[in-house]
């Protein structure tokens, strides 16, 4: 298991400083994923392959974790789903 402290800091015009941050676990290690997505897909920028890289690993973190609560029902199956295609894609 990874431990990750993640920090978003908004940019904002007005110089207020706004900042977010948690620790959050992964079974995954980030630093290894988001290679694997950068560039890979054309559509994306580098920034927007980190952001779903990072945003679907810590989504589907959650959705694990709590996969028996009624909320992630509906959704922990088209996640596998999707997870899959995604690995699929990737490989290739």
């Amino acid at each position: 298991m990874y431990r990750y402290r993640i920090t978003v800091e908004a940019l904002r015009e007005d110089g207020q400083a706004q900042k977010l941050q948690f620790e959050a676990t992964n079974h995954d290690d980030l630093f290894a994923v988001v290679p694997r997505i950068e560039g890979r897909f054309d559509y994306m920028t580098a920034d927007e392959a980190k952001a779903f890289a990072v945003g679907l690993k810590l989504f589907g973190e959650t959705v694990l974790h709590h996969r028996e609560q009624p909320i992630f029902q509906s959704i922990k199956n088209a996640l596998g789903d999707f997870m899959r295609e995604l690995k699929s894609q990737v490989k290739k």
